[in-house]
């Protein structure tokens, strides 16, 4: 009878061994519940998933669908404050197709000259020096016909109110230099580059490095027809819509690029605007042209997001391996209660 008023004697080294299981069964679950809050963590909960907009249909350099009349712009959250100084932006302007659109005289239709004339397009000839010579070795003149891009003067009066123009063209300089000189009688442009001062690539010949031009990614922007000039800088692009004559009654300046800029210039860093508006990077890995490796060391928003991404799913891998290691723990435990559990019970009911 004194044995079984003291049952402890006997059954403590079994009961310690089940206490055991039991509590690192209880800690395998507790640790497993950390790893998933550390997994899932605040700045997973806090970053919402990402949409891929196209690149709007009106903006790619093969369509010739109209252009929209209004700009939709997205609610920033990295505005400049009333009180803290600011840096002019930068914005840089192609030219052909962009600001005017030329033809040589000699090969302009007469039915579409006289239609965008009578329009009301703005135009003028221009005498030019051609890079080919004539056969007694002296500089060619080629006679072009420019049409200016409805509310261009207006464009470049107000923009160079509140960013600093540059011209940024891939045609030479013989042409290039004589027609700038004509629309821009007010000396709006700082600078003038001319193709001498593209870049080659194995992409695309003709591409405009913007850090050229300026050391400051996040206070400068590239308007272009021809998304390919800015594919070093994808996320600094504003893809237009090209100009021709055959459209005198476009008001891409004044309606959408203006307010565009505007708003751009307000902004501390005008990337993560532009990546949400025109999705640049995703188009250029379309036309399968991969990221630069300045674009992979740029810190903008959408490219911290995809970081976030990697490492959540990084921590998911290891969170898998842990406890599928842990699993093999406990089933040898659960296996050690089970037959604790039996030899307990076998005792119990031997006495």
């Amino acid at each position: 009878m004194a044995e079984l008023t003291h049952p402890e004697v006997v059954y403590s080294p079994r009961s310690i061994q089940l206490w055991r299981a039991l509590w690192n069964w209880l800690a395998f679950f507790f640790q497993i519940f950390l790893q998933i809050l550390r997994a899932v963590g605040p700045q997973s909960l806090s970053t919402p998933s990402h949409t891929f907009k196209p690149l709007p249909l009106g903006e790619l350099p093969e369509t010739t669908d109209p252009p929209p009349a209004t700009v939709e712009i997205p609610a920033g959250t990295d505005a400049i404050s009333a009180n803290e100084p600011i840096q002019k932006l930068t914005v840089v302007l192609d030219l052909d197709e962009t600001l005017v659109c030329s033809y040589e005289t000699s090969s302009l239709p007469a039915l579409l000259c006289n239609q965008a004339m009578e329009a009301g397009l703005k135009w003028f000839e221009l005498e030019c020096v051609s890079s080919d010579k004539e056969c007694e070795g002296k500089l060619k003149i080629n006679y072009v016909t420019v049409f200016e891009r409805p509310g261009l003067d207006e464009f470049l009066k107000q923009l160079s109110e509140f960013a600093e123009l540059v011209l940024f063209t891939a045609g030479l300089e013989g042409y290039a230099r004589p027609l700038v000189d004509r629309i821009d009688t007010e000396n709006r442009f700082s600078l003038r580059l001319y193709r001498p001062s593209t870049t080659s690539t194995e992409y695309q010949e003709h591409v405009k490095d913007l850090s050229c031009i300026s050391n400051d990614p996040c206070r400068i922007v590239i308007v272009d027809n021809n998304p390919f000039s800015f594919l070093l800088q994808p996320l600094n692009g504003i893809p237009c819509v090209p100009f021709s004559a055959g459209q005198p009654h476009d008001t891409q300046l004044l309606d959408v690029l203006l307010p565009l800029l505007k708003h751009l210039s307000q902004q501390n860093d005008v990337r993560p605007v532009l990546s949400e508006r025109f999705h640049m990077l995703e188009w250029f890995q379309k036309q399968g042209i991969p990221a630069s490796e300045a674009l992979m060391k740029a810190e903008v928003t959408q490219l911290q997001k995809k970081d976030l991404s990697a490492a959540f799913i990084g921590q998911i891998v290891c969170l898998i391996v842990y406890v599928s290691f842990r699993l093999l723990y406990i089933c040898s435990s659960l296996t050690k209660v089970v037959s604790l559990l039996v030899s307990l019970s076998g005792s119990v009911a031997g006495l």
